[in-house]
């Protein structure tokens, strides 16, 4: 296990390496430039040449990337040319939304998914599983913009006078604070310290930051504003993950132990459940954990239409700006946590089917 981990870990170096490489160059493909995208369509040819200069914009192409690259190794993804920040500060301020976004998305679409697509394929060719399947196209040809849109007009609009009314934006209702556990327990802060870096990144995930100091309304309202936006980033997802788990366990409750299990008389819960459903895993984990990837790409278009301050609207905010530094340290921090689920769905593999041996 530990020698197949290792191993996937140094393949990953890799792919990481040529995303950072194509980040950069189609980051200056883009049409525009960082200067006028921040002094303005106005600013003159002297002040653009001072202001390549100042970051570092006026040496050539490859120049430029050896310099990024050999800063990422040494842990700096560079500043802000947009909010004079260090990337990795931003980092730690929106990435908890779009972690916190992701895994309440995921967990709905898991939710949802599974079931619906069991009960698809226990009740095959019946009008049941007709719908499921309906629906689940229904779910997979919907634009999230257009969905997040239609949510926000039904329950934020034409529902405001009534007990099932939700926020349209934002993550606390105004005049509410997430107060850092580590304020709430008396802890002092560290400033510029790895502690205090956890410390923030995690006090930033209001669930997590709410439940671990029992602050009951902070999480209700932190999980009143993020169910519409969790419901449209998690629409696409279940609608896949119960069509694979409807094909997984047709193929499964075709297989001769199965038979030969209803022939000895094994309940039908217990047939389903210890027999069926825990062979037909595999591909299920599989589906998940690649969703649970492709979901921080359309968190990109979740936070800026329900106005979120995560990864997917300041990524959007740096595309459109030109804001260099946040779109590479931005863009290599999903690819990593990408590479980190497909390797946990790997790792699971091994528990899941003990046949199956990683080394």
């Amino acid at each position: 296990m530990g020698v197949y981990t290792f191993r996937r870990v140094i393949l990953s170096i890799p792919v990481l390496l040529g995303i950072l490489v194509v980040t950069f160059m189609i980051a200056r493909l883009i049409p525009g430039d960082p200067c006028h995208s921040i002094l303005g369509e106005r600013a003159t040819p002297a002040q653009c040449e001072a202001f390549d200069k100042r970051m570092g914009l006026d040496k050539p192409i490859p120049i430029q990337l050896g310099i990024y690259l050999n800063d990422v190794i040494h842990g700096d993804f560079g500043d802000s040319i947009r909010f004079k920040r260090p990337v990795s500060l931003l980092l730690v301020e929106k990435l908890p939304v779009t972690i916190e976004l992701g895994a309440i998305a995921l967990f709905l679409a898991t939710l949802i998914g599974v079931p619906l697509g069991m009960i698809s394929a226990l009740k095959r060719n019946t009008k049941v599983d007709v719908a499921t399947m309906v629906g689940a196209n229904i779910g997979v040809s919907m634009p999230v913009y257009w969905l997040g849109l239609m949510l926000q007009y039904l329950f934020a609009i034409q529902l405001r006078d009534t007990f099932l009314w939700l926020p349209p934006s934002g993550r606390l209702t105004a005049g509410l604070k997430s107060i850092p556990f580590y304020e709430v327990w008396g802890w002092a802060a560290e400033p510029e310290t790895i502690r205090d870096t956890l410390f923030t990144f995690f006090s930033k995930m209001y669930l997590f930051n709410s439940l671990i100091t029992w602050d009951i309304e902070i999480f209700k309202d932190v999980m009143t504003h993020m169910f519409l936006p969790a419901v449209a980033l998690s629409t696409i997802p279940m609608a896949i993950i119960a069509r694979i788990t409807r094909s997984s366990m047709l193929e499964v409750l075709g297989q001769d132990y199965i038979r030969t299990a209803k022939a000895k008389g094994v309940r039908e819960f217990s047939l389903i459940t210890k027999h069926a459903f825990r062979n037909a895993m595999l591909p299920i984990v599989t589906i998940v954990g690649l969703q649970a990837g492709t979901l921080f790409a359309g968190a990109v278009l979740t936070e800026t239409i329900f106005s979120l301050a995560g990864v997917g609207r300041s990524l959007f905010d740096a595309i459109t700006g030109r804001d260099f530094p946040v779109i590479q340290g931005f863009t290599v921090v999903i690819a990593i946590l990408y590479v980190l689920v497909n390797l946990i769905v790997d790792i699971s593999y091994a528990f899941i089917d003990p046949r199956i041996k990683l080394e």
